[in-house]
């Protein structure tokens, strides 16, 4: 017997008993409706949470900090020992290009703040507008900003290599820079003193800020602090180029950065000006490292901890996330697996009435010479028809589901409205909604095509497997039985 009349008798044998069929195909709807909107779920939520993630940082980024111990760690094909093993690693110049040889590794940099340079920044005629401190310079590696993924509005990059001129640092500027600048002139009570981004006049006029850092000449100036008779020290500051804000990193909006190597600098001309030693330029508090991928994430910092650094990323946030995720959506799934298992057993029940009610086609079809593994076979196509189309029925219900799911701020609101108008007073606080994922996202469920081919299968195999222990009872049937049987 050939598989296509095996199917179409199959189909027929179902459309016999349209009703028992039909009750039986609803159990398979229900449990593959239910499994497939519990993994969308969980599925929206990690969406959400990679979103959310993303906008607090970059997920693809490492900061590595504090002092580590001397271990030796292979890099690829080649080992490499970062000290003594009676000596702790340090995280040095050394220790930054051992991690820019790892595999993933994109980049990585020293990052420099400036809280513990005195000075100021200044421009105007008599040094009248000033950045009093330099607590918004960060020095960075230029040649891993571009990987880092910092963007800039105008301009170039630093270069370490370019020659900008004696007495001279470039910098990067952020796009409101220049609402650091004060008004020196006013006094610190005076309102006028300060610019800030968004401020505007009384005709509605946005203000400039009082320096413009792409056409004004600013200088930055480091001092001893002495209030009587101040050693100084001055630098003119070349903007080369203009920063696009990034969200991950505030200073993007307002800060200026130098070079690493200008950083340095400065901080040991500030340590010789003030004769002391706040400023180490031999060691970094904390380095970041830029990994290539997501995924990879985990095997670059397990590599560094090798080392004894400490290491922290959005990742580790993230599986915190995701693990939290997967214990709902086992607990969820649990409850949608046993619809299946009851729909499983009603579709072993109707192929074990089914060959009840057939014992005598059975008898005529092996008396005939069909073979065993025909009629095996038959009832097996007959069951995995109902898993596989419970599975599509349950496929298209789950997906008007989770359009529901998805839009139930816009269904709610017109059902107020709908009330409104009939007379009816409803006033009800819909931002719940928003956060019934957890996420505050409105996108509470999402089905990729892999999900919808995978319940397919998994509906039909459930079924195949409900129809074994039938099949198998039907190809036991004794032929001369089963012609005598009424």
């Amino acid at each position: 017997m050939k598989i296509s009349d095996q199917v179409a008798l199959a189909a027929k044998n179902l459309s016999r008993r349209k009703g028992r069929t039909a009750l039986t195909v609803i159990g398979v709807v229900v449990g593959t409706c239910a499994v497939i909107v519990m993994i969308s779920l969980g599925i929206a939520q990690n969406k959400a949470y990679d979103e959310m993630l993303s906008t607090w940082g970059d997920l693809t980024q490492i900061q590595v900090y504090g002092g580590g111990m001397g271990v030796s760690v292979s890099v690829g094909s080649v080992t490499v020992s970062s000290s003594s093993s009676d000596e702790p690693a340090k995280l040095d110049d050394e220790m930054i290009g051992i991690f820019k040889s790892m595999d993933h590794v994109v980049a990585a940099t020293p990052y420099y703040e400036g809280y513990n340079l005195q000075g100021r920044i200044s421009s105007g005629m008599n040094e009248r507008y000033q950045i009093t401190g330099l607590y918004n310079l960060y020095g960075i590696d230029p040649a891993a900003m571009e990987p880092m993924g910092f963007q800039l509005t105008e301009g170039e990059w630093l270069s370490d290599t370019a020659n900008y001129g004696k007495d001279t640092l470039p910098v990067l500027v952020g796009p409101a820079t220049g609402y650091s600048f004060e008004d020196t002139r006013r006094s610190y009570s005076s309102s006028k003193r300060y610019r800030w981004q968004g401020q505007t006049d009384a005709m509605g006029n946005e203000l400039p800020p009082f320096v413009d850092v792409n056409k004004d000449d600013m200088t930055l100036t480091l001092s001893d602090g002495d209030p009587e008779a101040p050693k100084e020290k001055t630098w003119k500051l070349k903007v080369v180029g203009v920063m696009a804000m990034d969200e991950k990193n505030y200073w993007t909006q307002s800060g200026i950065v130098l070079r690493l190597k200008d950083m340095k600098m400065l901080m040991e001309e500030c340590d010789d000006l003030t004769g002391n030693s706040y400023n180490d330029t031999t060691e970094y508090q904390n380095v970041y490292v830029k990994v290539d991928d997501m995924d990879n994430v985990d095997e670059v910092s397990d590599a560094i901890k090798e080392y004894g650094f400490g290491t922290y990323s959005m990742a580790d946030t993230r599986k915190e996330m995701q693990k939290q995720v997967a214990r709902n959506q086992m607990m969820l799934g649990g409850l949608a697996a046993i619809s299946l298992f009851v729909a499983a057993l009603n579709i072993a029940n109707t192929m074990t009435m089914a060959i009840y009610e057939r014992t005598r086609e059975i008898g005529v079809m092996k008396v005939l010479g069909c073979e065993l593994k025909n009629i095996r076979r038959m009832f097996l196509i007959e069951s995995g028809f109902i898993g596989f189309i419970g599975g599509v029925v349950g496929a298209v219900l789950s997906w008007g589901v989770s359009l529901v799911l998805n839009n139930l701020m816009t269904i709610a609101s017109l059902l107020m409205m709908l009330l409104q108008s009939m007379g009816v007073q409803a006033n009800i606080d819909l931002s719940f909604l928003l956060n019934m994922s957890g996420t505050g996202s409105s996108t509470m469920s999402v089905i990729p095509l892999w999900l919808v081919g995978a319940a397919l299968v998994f509906a039909t195999v459930i079924g195949i497997l409900s129809g074994i222990a039938p099949a198998n009872r039907a190809v036991r049937i004794s032929a001369l039985e089963a012609i005598r049987h009424e």
